[in-house]
């Protein structure tokens, strides 16, 4: 059984690694294939901002209207692990197409909602396509680049995963603005047809089918404990963090996992590979990965917001001073996949955690009358950081797990950075939520009668214009509040990063790519030396007056020499 299983394994890494020659150019196909991605990446945040005008045209309720969002978040983590056995059973470049054209369509549904609960049932159909586009189109970067360039073509991929986040709030802010809400939905239509089209005419057949049954209890046991994690992390705020609901969601979100584990170990053909997780390296990587998505959702959601309740900007003006950070990630993520191509991911993921660390640090300094200036140079610093160790963390994590296995290793990171999008943000956002009320209370304890008249206030007498001097220091005491609850979760961030920079020094000190040529050169079988003979073997018994065989001439073999040995 070990051995038939091995030879699958082979058969299919060779399939994956050499399923046709490589292109000449790959550049071109990686931005065929970055263009699904970054729409799928991009509509999971440009959609936050249109909320409340969807609310006043359709007539939703501030909670129900939420669900526009959620309803998203929740589709895409039950999909997501369906992409690996999609694409081995379907092909890469079929897979790709029906998503790209799925994802217009539902979009374009979108638009066309005549109220809410149609917008939420379109909102659904569009989360399916585009919760498989940004796994596919990773699984087909690893596939169809050259294992030597596999950096400088994560670099590329990655500006989506790290930009689109940043650009969706200032989009759909200004198309909310100066247009309508719809069309943040429509817009997706003309790029997605055209990159559908693109893809036809220039994606080769990259990688190869495989037929493998459909593991229904593994899909069932992860699709319901993605759900419920999802659910109770966005609904736990308005429900109470130790509501029963709540409580309850989390308590199957973690029995369902533990059995899906168990049934991933059982069955001959698992949806998702659990094994993949022996493999030290992309362990780590998924761990690291987790630090890296907080970073990057905690500084996008928590600046804006500080920036519109506390100093009143509308979301345009927010997503305007976070743009810069998205532009300095862009930079700096192609730079890191050349770097990570010539020195492995050990070092520069490290001095991107630690940048990261000081970037998340010097955010810590937030208070209720700090600068624009200030929040511009703070994010600056932190997106060097994140565009240094984004790059390695996916790449080596994806590379480290092998050819065989790169639909699993694929759509692990996209399950891994889908829920660590949203639970342990919900935990930052109990403890912003304690950490406030908490606040509030002390400091309504200290705002006496006495200290704020001493400080000038007026108290509510007979006298109209004087609750206006209570009502400012109300709302100078909400700003403050909110401005040392933030600061808090940034000094948590910041410690993360700083862990997260030592755990990084773990990892391959090369690129994992020479890593395994290394390997398979010292493991390749050598010739036998010229100085030492041979076991000689007993000669052949000829029957009587039998001629002898001629000799034929024997060509002389290269001997391999193995790694190290020059």
């Amino acid at each position: 059984m070990g051995g038939t299983q091995a030879s699958e394994e082979s058969r299919i890494a060779a399939a994956l690694t050499d399923p046709e020659p490589a292109p000449v150019s790959w550049l071109l196909p990686l931005a065929v294939v970055v263009v699904g991605m970054f729409m799928a990446v991009l509509d999971a945040t440009i959609v936050n901002v249109a909320l409340p005008r969807i609310q006043g045209d359709l007539g939703a309720d501030t909670e129900d209207v939420l669900w526009v969002a959620t309803a998203y978040t929740l589709t895409l983590g039950v999909v997501v692990p369906l992409s690996g056995w999609l694409a081995d059973r379907f092909g890469l470049k079929r897979v790709y197409l029906t998503t790209l054209i799925a994802f217009s369509a539902g979009s374009a549904l979108c638009g066309v909602a005549w109220d809410l609960n149609s917008l939420i049932g379109f909102r659904i159909l569009q989360a399916v396509p585009g919760g498989l586009l940004p796994v596919i189109s990773l699984t087909i970067l690893n596939v169809m680049v050259p294992p030597e360039k596999i950096g400088a073509a994560m670099g590329l991929y990655g500006l989506g995963i790290v930009c689109a986040p940043a650009v969706g709030p200032v989009l759909g802010g200004w198309l909310v603005d100066n247009f309508h809400w719809s069309l943040i939905f429509y817009i997706n239509v003309p790029i997605g047809l055209a990159g559908a089209v693109a893809a036809y005419f220039i994606l080769g057949n990259v990688g190869t089918r495989v037929r493998r049954p459909f593991d229904v209890i593994g899909f069932a046991c992860i699709g319901s404990s993605l759900f419920s994690l999802l659910l109770a992390c966005s609904k736990g705020e308005d429900w109470g963090w130790t509501s029963y609901p709540t409580l309850a969601l989390f308590t199957y979100g973690v029995l369902a996992m533990a059995l899906f584990v168990v049934v991933e170990l059982e069955v001959t053909h698992p949806l998702l590979d659990v094994r993949v997780f022996r493999c030290w390296s992309f362990s780590v990587c998924m761990v690291l990965l987790v630090v890296v998505t907080v970073g990057l959702l905690g500084a996008l959601y928590y600046l804006p917001v500080f920036m519109q309740l506390g100093q009143g900007l509308t979301a345009l003006e927010s997503g305007m001073r976070i743009l810069p950070s998205a532009c300095v990630m862009a930079v700096f993520m192609p730079l890191a996949g050349r770097i990570y191509d010539k020195l492995g991911p050990r070092w520069l993921a490290a001095v991107g955690f630690t940048i990261c660390a000081v970037g998340n640090y010097l955010m810590h300094d937030l208070t209720a009358d700090v600068t624009h200036s200030a929040i511009v140079w703070w994010t600056i610093v932190r997106a060097i950081g994140m565009g240094c160790c984004t790059m390695p963390v996916m790449t080596t994590g994806i590379a480290s797990v092998g050819a065989a296995r790169v639909n699993a290793g694929s759509a692990w990171t996209m399950v891994v950075r889908q829920t660590s999008g949203a639970i342990p943000l919900a935990i930052m956002s109990a403890i912003a939520t304690g950490q406030q009320s908490q606040l509030m209370s002390d400091r309504a304890a200290v705002l006496t009668p006495a200290k704020m008249a001493a400080n000038g206030v007026r108290l509510p007498s007979a006298d109209p214009t004087s609750i206006y001097g209570v009502a400012g220091v109300f709302r100078q005491t909400q700003v403050q509040v909110l401005a040392s609850s933030y600061a808090d979760v940034f000094l948590i961030t910041a410690g993360l990063s700083a862990v997260a920079a030592l755990l990084a020094l773990t990892l391959p000190g090369r690129p994992p790519a020479r890593v395994a040529a290394a390997k398979a050169a010292e493991s390749a079988p050598t010739a036998p030396s010229t100085t030492t003979e041979p076991p000689a073997e007993p000669p052949a018994v000829q029957p009587p007056g039998a001629a002898e065989p001629a000799l034929e001439a024997v060509p002389e073999l290269p001997v391999p020499q193995p790694a190290g040995s020059r």
